[in-house]
């Protein structure tokens, strides 16, 4: 029987055929007007998902280097600050920092809570001097969103900045850089970008550029004012991912035909079919605040949660994520993100069916078909 792969993951996620064919293209020096161009408004691009006026940059890494330049770009040894560990990439943040040398407090939540604006004021509050606020958009670790417009309007009253990682976030849902007064934002090609992995992105506030100017930690490859120096010769201070910065552009261009809001709502739509689908299986799902990104759902009691993920992928190649360390087994997580329709939800939720059904889980067959074919019913366009 032919197999066929079914990428349901929340990173990497599916790419379009033209941005795929993009990178068949023939190589191009990118010392070169012909590569300038397309690098300028591939990052113009950029801006405009960020939602900023502020110059953004491509980097040649993963999202977590994008994590890492905007430590080293904007602290010096010994600040003290605060980052929001609500998972996995929460964590990160916190990582990173003691990497540095930095004085960091981690608030540490139980996966899948909520962090409220008025519990961050009160940290800040608790604790003086505080340099900088990490915080995460969309928690791919656990499906959960939290309220950076909040975090925004807290730290802004503050000498602190604000850092967000929205690589999974970032294209999914809102997250208007400058009006939401975020410092530093940055987020990663392989997710609403829809191309594959290896490209990072990050913007800075001119509250943040500041801290660039008196930063001493150290910093060689991420060097923002290099990059920022480069720009303004609309190149790059190293090597680009010649072909990825080509592929991003082709993408970028489907992302503005469509436009942000309709593109938000399309996520919105795949989240909530996604989520009547869980709801008819009787399952529940972790976030507290669950966002359109991903759906984290709870394993039922009686079932082997790591098995569960390996039936889906090994029997009906159907690619979900399992739940990460400290919590293997005890949820997975179905992505509805960037490059993904109504009939990529129902197909996950008929490969989630069999493979209940295979694992002894009683339930209606088709229910969760049925519930979320309803919603998509209900908004499709």
């Amino acid at each position: 029987m032919i197999k066929k792969y079914y990428l349901l993951s929340p990173g990497p996620t599916p790419v379009p055929e033209a941005v795929l064919a993009a990178a068949a293209e023939p190589i191009i020096h990118h010392r070169t007007p012909e590569f300038s161009r397309i690098f300028m408004e591939t990052t113009e691009g950029i801006k405009y998902v960020f939602g900023t006026k502020e110059d953004a940059f491509i980097l040649t890494s993963s999202g977590t280097g994008g994590m890492e330049a905007a430590i080293v770009n904007t602290l010096s040894p010994g600040d003290k600050v605060i980052a929001i560990n609500g998972g996995k990439f929460g964590e990160r943040w916190g990582n990173i920092c003691k990497a540095y040398g930095l004085s960091c407090k981690e608030i540490v939540l139980e996966w899948g809570r909520d962090f409220t604006k008025d519990e961050l004021e009160a940290e800040i509050k608790a604790d003086s001097g505080v340099k900088a606020v990490f915080a995460t958009l969309s928690e791919t670790s656990t499906g959960a969103v939290y309220d950076v417009r909040g975090f925004g309007e807290v730290v802004s009253k503050t000498d602190a900045i604000l850092v967000v990682d929205g690589i999974s976030g970032v294209g999914a849902t809102a997250c208007p850089m400058d009006e939401w007064n975020i410092d530093v934002l940055v987020s990663g090609s392989q997710k609403s970008f829809m191309i594959p992995p290896g490209l990072a992105y990050i913007a800075f506030s001119p509250k943040a550029w500041k801290r660039v100017e008196t930063s001493r930690l150290p910093k060689f490859y991420f060097d923002a004012v290099k990059a920022k120096k480069n720009l303004e010769k609309r190149t790059t201070p190293w090597t680009p991912a010649i072909s990825l910065v080509i592929q991003q552009k082709k993408s970028l261009d489907i992302i503005k035909e469509m436009g942000l809001e309709k593109l938000y709502a399309h996520h919105r739509i795949l989240a909530e079919s996604t989520r009547a689908g869980i709801g008819a299986l009787n399952l529940e799902i972790l976030a507290q605040k669950p966002g359109n990104i991903l759906t984290a759902v709870k394993t039922p009691p009686a079932l082997d949660g790591v098995k569960l993920v390996k039936v889906m992928q090994d029997k009906y190649r159907a690619y979900i994520a399992g739940a990460q360390d400290p919590n293997k087994g005890k949820f997975f997580r179905i992505a509805h993100l960037g490059y993904m329709g109504a009939f990529d939800v129902i197909t996950a939720l008929s490969a989630l069916e069999l493979a209940l059904a295979d694992m002894g889980y009683h339930f209606e067959m088709g229910g969760s078909i049925k519930a979320a074919e309803n919603i998509i019913k209900e908004n499709w366009t």
